[in-house]
């Protein structure tokens, strides 16, 4: 008796349409990609200190506390230097803030590190203000009708720190 073998035919994988999807696709992606520029800003978050660095009594530590009524200067280890009340409840005084820290630079020339603690409903545009006001200092404002003045920007404290302020007192009551 004979056997009849059925012969089966090998499948061949038909790629030719995933190729082409992937042609197009390919280009229309790269074309399609938004490329844009970002600035940056290094920061770093407060180290924990120790206690033997705390010692130096010649070294600033520099802190300015975002507050909704005020903005507080002070040093880590020496206390509050100088608060300055908010212009409004939207608009803090940046440009007493920048004379300040001015003052302090000409105190401390070596300094160049500064911690900005903001609480966790402060505005990102109030933060960002507060902290190019402790990193250089403003132009003087301008006024309708005169030429804009040339100033050039001189670095007062450089390298920013941020993290979240301290809960004060007023809140806690």
């Amino acid at each position: 008796m004979r056997v009849r073998r059925l012969r089966k035919r090998t499948a061949e994988l038909e790629v030719t349409a995933f190729i082409n999807v992937i042609v197009v696709l390919v280009p229309f992606l790269l074309s399609t990609a938004v490329f844009t520029r970002l600035s940056v800003v290094e920061l770093s978050l407060p180290a924990q200190s120790a206690g033997v660095e705390q010692l130096k009594v010649d070294d600033l530590k520099l802190e300015v506390v975002i507050r909704p009524d005020a903005l507080e200067v002070g040093d880590r280890i020496g206390g509050l230097i100088q608060r300055i009340p908010a212009k409004s409840a939207t608009e803090h005084d940046l440009p007493a803030l920048s004379a300040l820290m001015q003052a302090i630079k000409a105190k401390f020339p070596d300094t160049t590190a500064a911690t900005v603690l903001a609480q966790p409903d402060t505005p990102y545009e109030m933060l960002v203000q507060v902290m190019d006001a402790v990193r250089e200092t403003l132009p003087p404002p301008h006024v309708k009708g005169q030429p804009t003045p040339e100033v050039a920007r001189s670095v007062l404290f450089p390298d920013i720190s941020i993290g979240d302020a301290p809960i004060s007192v007023a809140a806690k009551k």
